[in-house]
């Protein structure tokens, strides 16, 4: 097999090395965005959003060894999906999309977005939609529309919250109708690693079999950084260890939350190496969860 040229660096990602361990065949890059300049923000939005687009992203892709993805709607633009979608069709059916919705959202509207490989919908609570206030009540809401929509069965809602949030929400978590998907690990302190209130609640959550944890973001919190990210470890192999079964990975590409030319995604992939039991392991997050999650063909 001819390895793609790696010559020029993938947009928003720094270096030009490969993950120290070949991927899978099937591996699945579980939350990304796409940003395209043919698509305008939301009005609400205050910064400009990158150039991301897919051919980018497929750069990406030959370097770690990925093939399939999940394209999760970014709040730059608000509850206006053409992006995502428009990355979907381009994608085709190795990507699986996460849209972003309001509550009042009709049955027309997810029947359509179930046409286009879109399974889940995402509540943000870090930063909030300008448009109203996220609440438990909006949760409940959308979450109650899917269990009763025909064409939205497997569907599952995506969190995105502070950990402080994940352990006010417990309550209403835990009787969601549908699969629950948290973002990147909770934004667990790594400081605290396991002995946190909030892994103890995502903890509790994973027991009771209908949600997922997303091994992603692993920067927002670290205070090492890469290209070890090492005070994550422990976090990260207390949660594998917990539910091998029940965790997916992502890049988070294009990164918006950290400063240019500071990401490198082979360290993601190698961290998740780190965060493994082994490699069986690493492929079960990487291949045979997604494929649970997500509704992919089965590997």
């Amino acid at each position: 097999m001819t390895l793609p040229d790696l010559s020029t660096p993938v947009p928003h990602s720094v270096g030009l090395n490969r993950p120290t361990r070949s991927l899978p065949a099937l591996a699945c890059d579980s939350h990304m965005h796409i940003f395209d300049t043919r698509f305008a923000p939301s009005a609400h939005w205050p910064r400009r959003p990158p150039d991301a687009p897919v051919a980018a992203y497929r750069q990406l892709q030959q370097r770690l060894g990925t093939s399939r993805t999940v394209v999760v709607t970014p709040s730059t633009y608000g509850t206006d999906n053409a992006c995502t979608l428009d990355a979907l069709d381009q994608l085709g059916d190795s990507a699986r999309g996460v849209a972003v919705v309001d509550a009042d959202v009709g049955d027309a509207e997810l029947a359509r977005l179930a046409t286009r490989r879109v399974c889940g919908l995402r509540v943000n609570f870090v930063s909030p939609q300008s448009w109203g206030t996220t609440t438990p009540g909006m949760l409940q809401t959308l979450a109650q529309k899917l269990a009763r929509h025909p064409d939205c069965a497997g569907w599952h809602i995506q969190v995105f919250a502070e950990a402080a949030q994940i352990i006010e929400l417990q309550p209403v978590l835990q009787q969601l109708p549908v699969p629950l998907v948290i973002d990147h690990m909770g934004r667990m302190d790594p400081a605290e690693g396991p002995s946190a209130e909030a892994y103890g609640v995502l903890r509790r959550l994973l027991d009771g079999g209908r949600c997922w944890v997303k091994l992603s973001g692993a920067y927002m919190r670290s205070q090492v950084q890469g290209p070890s990210y090492a005070d994550t470890v422990p976090l990260g192999r207390a949660l594998v260890q917990a539910a091998p079964e029940r965790l997916v990975w992502g890049s988070d590409w294009p990164h918006t939350t950290e400063r240019p030319g500071t990401v490198n995604d082979t360290d993601l992939v190698n961290l998740l190496q780190a965060w493994s039991a082994s490699d069986a392991m690493m492929d079960r997050i990487l291949v045979d969860n997604p494929a649970q999650l997500y509704g992919f063909q089965p590997c």
